[in-house]
């Protein structure tokens, strides 16, 4: 057993952790914000393994069931005001009031443990209204898309450029919101990078309805302008850490 300690930009960390898990790690610890550390079984190839993460340092390991101990660290979570994230592996009930999402980490964004997953689904409480079209774009493990549903969203839509992320929340089609007809959605989501917002900005406002909303998250504090100027219009920012949220 192996481990490669990697370093990455706190707003890459979870898809450094995806590709991580991809790549056929036994476990995954977050060090810090900067710093994760991924187990390997010796039999893994290392050298293909430097190769995509050439900067990673590697420390031999003592034999222990690091999987167990990864998932140990990994606990049921209360977020926002009505809702129950579960690791799919525990059996834990949702406390009364609170709906429960099954998350499986590690192959898809979204187990409720980063600020933007959290800063989504407070919003999405906040201005979701029964019956709403909700569009979810870049849905990842499908969290958002299952929360919008369980607040009573009439239709959800939902849509990955991953076919991995798109098999892991067993809904929505690969592609983007270039696809989608304008005008579609009372809301929509997008936990997407900063400079997928700017690339997708113009069809983001295309598919909404007249008085549609949008909940654009994936980007930092002093990002916050550069989102302002793509996504003009924006009434609320919300933030959580280093993390934002704009609602246009």
């Amino acid at each position: 057993m192996f481990s490669l300690e990697i370093d990455c930009d706190p707003e890459d960390r979870d898809m450094l952790i995806a590709e991580l898990w991809e790549q056929g790690s036994a476990g995954i610890v977050e060090l810090n914000p900067v710093t994760v550390r991924a187990f390997f079984e010796d039999a893994a190839n290392y050298g293909a393994l430097l190769k995509l993460f050439p900067a990673a340092r590697r420390r031999e390991e003592e034999q222990r069931d690091w999987v167990q101990s990864a998932r140990d660290l990994l606990q049921p979570m209360e977020v926002g005001r009505r809702f129950f994230l579960v690791p799919e592996w525990r059996d834990d009930p949702a406390p009364e009031g609170r709906f429960r999402i099954v998350v499986n980490p590690g192959m898809a964004f979204g187990t409720g443990v980063h600020e933007t997953t959290r800063l989504c689904i407070e919003a999405l409480e906040a201005y979701l209204q029964p019956g709403m079209t909700v569009l979810d774009v870049g849905t990842g493990s499908g969290i958002l898309a299952q929360a919008a549903a369980l607040l009573g969203a009439a239709q959800v839509l939902a849509c990955d450029i991953d076919p991995v992320a798109v098999e892991i929340a067993r809904m929505g089609f690969i592609g983007s919101v270039d696809a989608v007809a304008g005008g579609t959605a009372d809301l929509v989501l997008a936990n997407i990078s900063p400079e997928a917002i700017v690339q997708l900005s113009a069809d983001l406002l295309r598919v909404l309805k007249p008085g549609g909303l949008l909940l654009a998250s994936g980007f930092e504090l002093h990002e916050v302008e550069q989102m302002r100027a793509a996504l003009p219009g924006a009434r609320e920012v919300r933030e959580k850490g280093n993390w934002a949220l704009i609602v246009v």
